[in-house]
């Protein structure tokens, strides 16, 4: 399953900036285990990215542990979409 996964700030973005590294490494969590397809860049009011899990319910679990989450310094949102097209690894689009 396809997400969309909206990040909204609950604070001036000046209070997220000392919480961005490690941001940055639960991101990286996410792409090395296969969750996250598309990175983002974070404009000053949030950010998104795509993901993939099994179910909603996965995905939210495993962003109980973003920093901005722990920190009451975001929240985030979880919508699911089907894809009409995407790219496969070195083989083309389905």
């Amino acid at each position: 399953k396809h997400f969309i996964v909206e990040a909204t700030y609950r604070v001036p973005f000046q209070q997220i900036k000392e919480k961005i590294p490690q941001h940055w490494a639960f991101l990286q969590k996410g792409y090395d285990l296969g969750l996250f397809s598309v990175p983002a860049e974070m404009p000053p009011i949030g950010g998104f990215l795509v993901a993939r899990g099994s179910t909603k319910i996965e995905l939210e679990a495993f962003f109980e542990d973003e920093p901005f989450y722990v920190a009451n310094l975001a929240r985030f949102t979880f919508t699911e979409f089907l894809p009409a097209k995407y790219q496969l690894e070195g083989h083309g689009y389905e």
